[in-house]
Order: structure tokens, then C-alpha cells, then sequence
């Protein structure tokens, strides 16, 4: 008999997080966003633009992969007071901190609350909620050197 995943995970009785537009997550991997299609489509209507001039002015091609330009270590759309487009940002964003890899044991979770300030604060999330956040498919891999996308 299969014994009840929910009950081996560290996040079986769920896990606290709110965003507090620190930016802590626009920074990880040198600020590199991977984006989906619908990702794309969402974020040039946010900003009132076509597809075509959203993805000239702020996307790049990484080994095949769209992602956001990044601007330094951040990611193109961390401004001064936050998310620039916080209400379309992309599904790796509005993912975090329930990636697979930070999910992965406690220990790595415990690292993520050191990164992170909104993690242990605002709503507790279920651990369903939590798997069914962590099964989105845009996640962030490692990202490419910035001197790689000039």
C-alpha cells in the first residue's frame, strides 16, 4: 500500500508566504526570467504594447529560451518600488518561492527563508496548494551569464 506523500513532505501541514515586493526573487539567477508564450502575450498587454515591439525591447533569446532582458542583477521589470508589472508578471514569478528545487528538503527551504523575507509570513498555503504551485511548468533554470546575452 502507497503511503500518503503529503505526510513525508516537511510541508505537509502547508507553509506561510506573502510577497513583500523585496526582490529578493527578481535577483535570483542574475535577474533571468523564463517565459512562456502566454507569459509574453500577458505582460505586452499589461503594458499596452504588441507582442512584436514588447518582445524587441525586452526579451532575449538564451539557448533557445525566451527570457526578460536583465538590467545588472535584477530583472528588467525591478524598479525602485518593486515589480513594474507585478499584476502580469510571469508564471516563474508568481511560482516563487514554490519551486521545485526550494521545495525539495527543509534544508533548502531554510535557505529560501534566509533569501526571502516574505516566506514564514501572510497566508498559509496548503501542502495541495503548494504541490499544485510547484506542478507549474515555468520555473527557473539556471540563467546565463549576463556578458553572454551582449
Amino acid at each position: 500500500m502507497a503511503k500518503d506523500l503529503s505526510k513525508q513532505r516537511f510541508y505537509a501541514d502547508g507553509l506561510q508566504f506573502e510577497c513583500t515586493g523585496c526582490g529578493a526573487c527578481c535577483k535570483l539567477g542574475g535577474g533571468f526570467v523564463y517565459l512562456s508564450l502566454e507569459d509574453v502575450g500577458f505582460a505586452a498587454r499589461h503594458l499596452d504594447l504588441s507582442v512584436t515591439v514588447f518582445s524587441e525591447t525586452y526579451m532575449a533569446l538564451h539557448k533557445g529560451e525566451y527570457i526578460f532582458k536583465n538590467k545588472g542583477d535584477n530583472c528588467i521589470f525591478y524598479g525602485e518600488k518593486g515589480c513594474t508589472i507585478y499584476a502580469a508578471r510571469p508564471t516563474q514569478c508568481r511560482t516563487y518561492p514554490f519551486w521545485k528545487a526550494n521545495l525539495k528538503s527543509q534544508y533548502r527551504w531554510k535557505m529560501i527563508i534566509d533569501e526571502c523575507e516574505g516566506v514564514g509570513r501572510g497566508k498559509t498555503f496548503s501542502y495541495e496548494e503548494i504541490e499544485a504551485i510547484k506542478n507549474q511548468t515555468s520555473q527557473t533554470p539556471a540563467g546565463p551569464e549576463p556578458d553572454s546575452l551582449k
